[in-house]
């Protein structure tokens, strides 16, 4: 039996550049109907030297954080330490960069046991000078344990220009449509070769905004984003609800199914996607995205359950192989490679899973 837990991935707290407090991000969560917030700072541990690793307000927090490099770019979710990586500088625009390269925080941050996600790996928007593109350009190193293919702010972002500014402010969460072709092809192609986790994340600030000179109001409150992209996780034990005692168990399984690939995306906007399932059966035995099936001979079938009819895309080797318009999908496959499922809504993205492996 697996146990589903629902959670936000890359948030930022007063503890860098965003505007709420801890214990408030975690209201907003609870009342969101989540389970767990992963918190991302910018280049700093210290909300868990404060102890907010820890069951609040019915919600289990994660305390992460986000580092880059000296060129403000390569940002990397990093999750399991209780240290930063490296030493930092204070750049032009008077943020944090951490002194390594790229590819040795990467390293180390696995070295020392922790996991870590590109974070928007491929923003390349040039026409908003306020909102510079924060891509991922180093690809020396494969420590990496997966990408963020789906970021809400990333996504806005990038569709903003002038002529649409004022209607992307008003109505925030309709604009996001699916993650970028390009981020898929990106983890796709690194999924071929070996495991790499999929996850999405609001990378959320609560910034404050003034529109057209007239109105200062809050952009994305974080209740506002926590019904946007979120990250479902698949867990062999069921989490210790409130037991501070067990924190270090319960962040531990979940970071274990993060790395495992044991999760999938989807976009609350467009509806609850808790339920969903993809699985494969292969001569007796069952398994799950993230798994590896060693096939010799014979067929295995594919399976997906979702939560309300849509369109299921079976994805193998990053090109769409079936597709049908309904709540479930079975089918029989006999190639290697890597499958994955979509599933949209009204020609939106709903939902991602990761991948099942076959060798």
């Amino acid at each position: 039996m697996l146990y589903e837990y629902v959670g936000a991935v890359h948030i930022h707290s007063v503890y860098s550049d965003g505007s709420g407090k801890i214990e408030d991000i975690a209201k907003a969560a609870f009342d969101s109907e989540l389970d767990f917030i992963m918190m991302t700072d910018h280049n700093t541990i210290k909300p868990k030297e404060d102890n907010y690793a820890r069951w609040l307000n019915n919600i289990m927090v994660i305390i992460g954080y986000e580092v880059n490099d000296e060129k403000n770019r390569n940002h990397y979710l990093t999750f399991g330490l209780n240290e930063l990586v490296g030493s930092y500088k204070v750049l032009e625009n008077g943020e944090l960069g951490c002194k390594l390269t790229a590819k040795e925080y990467v390293e180390q941050i696995k070295e020392k046991g922790g996991i870590g996600f590109k974070a928007h790996p491929d923003e390349e928007r040039i026409q908003l000078k306020d909102y510079p593109s924060y891509p991922w350009t180093e690809n020396g190193s494969d420590s990496y344990t997966g990408i963020e293919i789906w970021n809400h702010m990333s996504e806005w972002v990038e569709g903003m220009n002038e002529n649409n500014k004022l209607e992307r402010f008003l109505h925030p969460l309709k604009s996001i449509a699916a993650p970028s072709e390009k981020t898929l092809k990106r983890w796709d192609d690194a999924s071929a070769k070996r495991h790499v986790t999929g996850i999405g994340g609001v990378d959320a600030h609560a910034f404050k905004q003034n529109i057209l000179g007239l109105l200062e109001f809050e952009v994305f409150p974080y209740k506002v984003l926590f019904k946007s992209i979120r990250t479902h996780v698949l867990l062999e034990e069921e989490l210790t609800v409130n037991n501070n005692s067990s924190y270090a168990l319960d962040e531990k399984n979940i970071l274990n199914a993060l790395k495992k690939g044991k999760c999938f995306v989807s976009n609350y906007y467009h509806g609850n996607a808790k339920g969903f399932r993809f699985y494969a059966e292969y001569k007796s035995n069952t398994f799950f995205t993230g798994d590896t099936i060693k096939f010799s001979d014979g067929k295995i079938k594919l399976t997906v359950l979702s939560p309300k009819e849509s369109n299921i895309k079976l994805i193998h080797n990053g090109k769409k192989v079936n597709e049908v318009n309904r709540m479930n999908l079975s089918c029989d496959v006999t190639e290697k490679g890597i499958y994955r499922i979509e599933c949209w809504l009204n020609g939106k993205g709903w939902i991602f899973s990761n991948h099942i492996r076959v060798e």
